[in-house]
């Protein structure tokens, strides 16, 4: 049963949390934010922010914001160069540390985003989807998630989905608040990261990628 996007928890309290808590992050933040700010200008050159069409809840489409990792530099045609030849060493270590997504909390604040959802996947990802997987839309994506306290970057499309669903069908405040103590310790610990492109998930939407495979993610929860 989909009980969690029904629950009072997540129609107030969530929204609630997440306002306040994103707000404080943001002034606490300010000067760590206005820091990287001008690292980034300095070293990627304007704009400062990398912006990308991203599925909010129900479907619906948002911009996210996130500290640009990369130049914009060009070959002799001025086609942009592959993304590994535009990483810089500031955008590695953004990446490693995730400091890159802190923007991310003005989509909180916003109410674009929560704390803690389904990472936001690409807009043109949305005509793919099967009628069960259009579920993670149930609730706001999340700035952290299930998925990111359980392989990150080097989990299969197949996992991620059903990872996701697990959250959408058991959200509740003592999911989150396990998901946000463990995200702490996986970004200190930079678990599960790809700062680089080795293992770059592949475009979502191939044959060989759609997400048959039925995990018992409960399961998978008690032995993390």
């Amino acid at each position: 049963m989909r009980r969690g996007p029904a629950t009072l928890y997540n129609r107030f309290a969530k929204r609630w949390f997440d306002a306040a808590a994103s707000a404080t992050a943001l002034v606490v933040l300010s000067p760590l934010l206005a820091g990287v700010a001008i690292a980034v200008r300095r070293a990627h050159g304007a704009p400062v922010m990398f912006r990308q069409t991203r599925t909010g809840a129900h479907g619906q489409p948002f911009e996210i914001l996130k500290f640009r990792t990369m130049t914009d530099a060009r070959d002799a045609d001025g086609q942009l160069l592959p993304d590994k030849d535009r990483l810089t060493p500031l955008g590695k270590w953004l990446r490693e540390t995730s400091i890159d997504e802190l923007p991310e909390l003005i989509n909180v604040l916003r109410g674009e985003m929560s704390l803690v959802g389904p990472r936001p996947l690409l807009h043109r990802y949305m005509q793919r989807y099967d009628e069960r997987q259009r579920h993670r839309h149930d609730c706001r994506p999340g700035l952290t998630g299930w998925v990111a306290v359980n392989g990150r970057n080097t989990t299969t499309w197949a996992e991620r989905f059903e990872m996701d669903l697990f959250y959408v069908e058991n959200l509740s405040p003592a999911l989150d608040l396990e998901i946000l103590l463990r995200t702490i310790a996986t970004v200190l610990g930079r678990k599960g990261v790809d700062p680089g492109f080795a293992d770059q998930m592949p475009e979502f939407g191939t044959e060989a990628n759609r997400p048959t495979l039925r995990m018992t993610v409960a399961t998978r929860r008690e032995s993390t």
